[in-house]
């Protein structure tokens, strides 16, 4: 089941310097994400915009900063790279790829320009 963040207020992290752009990270925290699905306990998969794409991976990270874009990475790339963050045994890799399938879908519908620049 996919939770979407309503209250979700992109930051300006892009700035056009005149001979090019400059993007930096956003404040990110909990509530920072588009859309999640919720696994086990505390944890989540989620998606979010990250340096000109929309970034996936695990809602809380041990190892901070693992993600990939779920425009171009397969779901398995993605869940291959984003792995050691699962924090709980309990979390398959079935149910982290169909979680991955659905936000990739609710991204496709509901972010404009996703499909193309895919």
């Amino acid at each position: 089941m996919i939770e979407v963040n309503s209250e979700f207020a992109a930051s300006k992290t892009d700035f056009d310097t005149g001979m090019g752009t400059i993007s930096i990270t956003p404040p990110v925290g909990a509530e920072y994400f588009l859309a999640r699905v919720p696994l086990f306990k505390d944890q989540a998969i989620v998606i979010f915009p990250k340096f000109f794409t929309i970034g996936c991976g695990f809602a809380q990270e041990e190892n901070w900063n693992v993600n990939l874009p779920i425009r171009t990475c397969t779901s398995q790339e993605i869940y291959e790279h984003i792995k050691g963050n699962k924090k709980y045994d309990e979390i398959t890799e079935e149910q982290c790829i169909s979680a991955i399938d659905e936000l990739r879908k609710w991204a496709e519908e509901n972010i404009e320009g996703f499909k193309r620049r895919s």
